[in-house]
């Protein structure tokens, strides 16, 4: 028997040595942050220019966030005044520009903004990129937006919060909780914690450290609890779902009006106040069925959290008397934080925040003229855009009852 000769073998392939795991997750990041660069110098870019003469979008921080600053610098909340309708923790996010003095109040807030989005970006490549494109290409259909408004700042203490919720559980109360006190919403995170000894932590944590934060701001503000009163009197705002039937119904005949109070334009006229009631009734209802579907769960898997809380915000999103277009950048954040489990049943649910996040820009600041005027095409759009709400609020109810009860 002969042995076949060596030489005329193929020579071996040449391959690359395996990649380290944190090489790994730089080659697959770095488009997320090109991605990430571009979009936001483009949200930037528009930002500065609508900066001009101190109106549009960013007449909000350089008019009311600076002045609210003023006052909390000396130690007290906004008394009295119509605009301050935040829990008493939103001091904290007002104050934070005074961080970096070398900048404007607009310049420092923007550059808070931005660190907060990067802060989002980040833990959300690392949990699963799909949650991270979700966030990185759904905030610029905002606009410039999302950068005039404290939203993202609240948005990302709520996503680290929910990741945080598998393996440290108390981290996550702590942040739920101090979330909480800035902007309430937050608090949703929690709701589908697992039953047992989990959810005694978290909630615990989140007690804990919003009693601590209560506490601090009690004892060096005065009247931090005075946006209660001013909360209360809110009516109904033109692009909530009740506003969009009014406008509707103003077409065929109701006498009502739209004036701008509360630092909002609002409708006025017969039923408002009825319809404002039956937006609570309808909140109350949503927390009913959290409830109810909290109670008959029996199926667990590392997605619930995600899929209760962005649930749980839909709800109330699509029930307030409000649903601002900031609202969005709350339904982005926890959308792309359900696409980064492969458990998650919400993803055509999550796709749905694209297009309402598109059509909200559309509303304001691109034609809220036509809104405000409730012309037919300012009514479609507010059709179009509640209404992409409330089916996502619908199938995410329907999809999470399926895939735990």
């Amino acid at each position: 028997m002969t042995t076949p000769r060596t030489a005329s073998q193929p020579p071996a392939p040449h391959l690359p040595p395996p990649l380290s795991p944190g090489a790994a997750a730089l080659r697959q990041g770095l488009p997320i942050a090109a991605v990430w660069t571009v979009t936001r110098l483009g949200m930037l870019a528009l930002l500065l220019i609508d900066r001009i003469g101190d109106t549009g979008v960013a007449g909000e921080v350089h008019g009311l966030y600076r002045g609210w600053y003023g006052q909390l610098a000396q130690g007290s909340f906004p008394l009295g005044d119509a605009t301050w309708q935040y829990p008493p923790g939103a001091a904290v996010v007002f104050l934070s520009p005074a961080a970096l003095p070398w900048l404007s109040y607009f310049q420092a807030f923007v550059a808070l903004v931005l660190l907060a989005d990067a802060l989002v970006t980040f833990v959300l490549a690392r949990a699963g990129r799909h949650g991270a494109w979700l966030w990185v290409c759904g905030l610029p259909l905002l606009l410039n937006l999302p950068l005039a408004r404290y939203d993202v700042p609240v948005t990302a203490v709520a996503v680290v919060a929910l990741l945080a919720l598998r393996h440290r559980p108390h981290l996550a109360g702590a942040l739920a909780g101090i979330g909480a006190m800035i902007k309430v919403w937050p608090l949703l995170t929690l709701v589908g914690t697992r039953r047992g000894r989990s959810t005694l932590i978290v909630w615990g944590s989140a007690a804990a450290s919003a009693g601590v934060l209560l506490g601090m701001l009690l004892t060096g503000f005065s009247h931090p609890l005075d946006f209660l009163r001013q909360q209360s009197a809110r009516g109904v705002q033109i692009e909530s779902l009740g506003g969009t039937a009014l406008l509707l119904a103003r077409k065929w005949g109701w006498p009502g009006e739209t004036v701008f109070q509360y630092g909002a334009f609002e409708l006025t006229g017969p039923y408002v106040a009825g319809v404002a009631r039956l937006s609570l009734a309808l909140s109350l209802g949503a927390l009913c069925w959290l409830v109810l579907w909290r109670l008959g769960a029996r199926r667990w898997n590392p997605a619930v959290p995600y899929d209760a809380a962005f649930t749980a915000v839909l709800l109330f999103t699509v029930t307030s008397r409000v649903i601002s277009p900031q609202y969005l950048i709350w339904l982005l954040g926890l959308a792309a934080v359900c696409l980064t489990s492969r458990y998650t049943v919400l993803r055509p649910v999550a796709a749905l925040m694209l297009p309402a996040a598109a059509l909200s820009a559309l509303v304001f600041p691109l034609m809220y003229d036509e809104v405000v005027a409730g012309t037919t095409l300012g009514c479609l759009l507010m059709v179009l855009r509640n209404g992409l709400l409330l089916g996502a609020a619908l199938l995410a109810c329907r999809r999470l009852w399926t895939a735990t009860a």
